[in-house]
């Protein structure tokens, strides 16, 4: 399956600045595969070295972290070549050794001309027991399949092309049809196993099973985090995050019987692995706003839709009967699928509105940062007269772009009121900021 971050790796392959690359994300998102595809494709040949599978090469890196001499035992241990500008030499799972993350700064400074790429997982743990080489390494993060590239992904190329398109353009069959095919995708998720098994046999139940296995993988990593995390205080929260999506986090709600402290511990664990996402409020007063990200007001994303579905325990054939997509799990599916679908748009920058006052409260779903100007994103099933929130927010910053309204309708405009009404499926195009892929 083609996914965007190809051409990412293409870019940093022809940069005159380039540096050893991290790719990083979550478990199981497609790291491996994306950088042996892109190995296979641009190079006449990919030197892997699996820190994780073969412990044994993790030796190399006991002694000098000389890059010459670690490449000259690579190629004896691998039997090949390596050969700078045609070789990819490619870490993967990386973080089982923290010495090799150090290594790279080497790989930088001693031996620029060879393409040198690493993938990771839990690398924020990891971490703490390497020294980073900070400014000597470049990083990429991969989600997973966003609904373009899972189109794609089932073969249904045009269908692709038009969620990348204009929604405007958009006619009445094909808004229906691809409303047909993101309802699929809810449930199914991109990550590309379940992806993969859906499309073996067209089995929403295959897919269901996939998840289920991803999920399980995914507890038994909580053992990796401990004896910094209780892990089944992990295993609690991981689950009360996919039911809570849409709203504010507060801590003593994630988990009976665990104090705040141990609660922040687990929900912040879950984070640095990237199997959730904290969504920070921020004021839309100005750039950048990670500069106004509040620390205790915030929501949470889960990694994936499929993986969301699984833990939240939905039922699946009330839910999937739904005929409006905003009405799937009260809302939260889609609230989940425009901030997924956002993450990747915004380049992993992601935050909403939320104005509290002794009278009355307000919240925009989502901030965009389009062409340095910064756009309401509301996912909403109403017509522009009850979005009270967004109104508020328009008053009150009119600096700020129009609104966006992510809705089951097709497009349309109400300039007088700087509203513009879109599909859901169209949430990527229509909040890319410039240079995303």
């Amino acid at each position: 399956m083609r996914r965007s971050i190809d051409d990412q790796l293409r870019q940093w392959q022809e940069s005159t600045r380039r540096k050893p690359l991290i790719l990083r994300g979550a478990r199981q998102v497609g790291k491996t595969w994306s950088l042996k595809e892109f190995g296979k494709n641009r190079f006449e040949s990919v030197a892997l070295v699996d820190l994780e599978r073969n412990p044994s090469l993790r030796k190399l890196f006991d002694g000098d972290l000389n890059a010459a001499r670690i490449c000259a035992d690579l190629e004896v241990l691998l039997r090949q070549k390596i050969t700078p500008g045609k070789t990819l030499l490619f870490f993967d799972e990386i973080q089982a050794c923290p010495r090799a993350i150090t290594a790279l700064r080497y790989f930088y400074e001693e031996m620029p001309e060879l393409h040198v790429v690493a993938a990771g997982s839990l690398l924020e743990f990891a971490l703490k027991d390497a020294a980073f080489p900070v400014g000597r390494v470049q990083f990429l993060n991969l989600y997973p399949l966003c609904f373009a590239e899972y189109l794609e992904a089932i073969g249904n190329v045009p269908a692709a092309v038009a969620v990348l398109g204009n929604p405007a353009d958009i006619s009445p069959v094909v808004h229906e049809l691809l409303r047909d095919e993101l309802k699929r995708y809810f449930f199914i998720g991109g990550m590309p196993a379940a992806v993969n098994a859906y499309n073996e046999h067209g089995s929403l139940r295959d897919a269901f099973e996939v998840q289920g296995e991803i999920a399980e993988s995914y507890r038994m990593d909580f053992a990796k985090y401990t004896p910094q995390v209780d892990r089944y205080c992990l295993d609690t929260v991981f689950t009360s995050l996919a039911q809570s999506v849409g709203q504010q986090i507060k801590y003593a709600r994630l988990g009976e019987g665990y104090g705040n402290p141990t609660l922040k511990k687990a929900f912040e664990a879950l984070c640095l692995a990237q199997v959730a996402r904290r969504v920070a409020s921020a004021s839309p007063s100005g750039l950048p706003l990670g500069a106004t990200a509040s620390v205790k007001v915030f929501k949470a994303l889960m990694l994936d839709l499929g993986l969301m579905r699984y833990l939240s325990g939905m039922p699946d054939d009330i839910e999937y009967a739904r005929a409006n997509l905003l009405a799937i799990y009260r809302g939260a599916m889609a609230e989940q699928f425009v901030g997924q679908e956002m993450l990747v748009s915004q380049q992993g920058s992601l935050y909403y509105w939320d104005r509290q006052a002794k009278s009355s409260s307000a919240e925009v779903d989502y901030l965009s940062v389009i062409d340095g100007k910064i756009h309401p994103v509301e996912v909403k099933s109403g017509a522009s007269g009850s979005l009270r929130s967004l109104h508020l927010f328009l008053t009150t910053y009119p600096e700020c772009g129009k609104a966006l309204v992510f809705s089951d309708q097709p497009y349309s405009d109400l300039p007088e009121q700087k509203i513009t009404f879109l599909p859901l499926y169209s949430a990527f195009a229509a909040t890319k900021q410039s240079g995303t892929p």
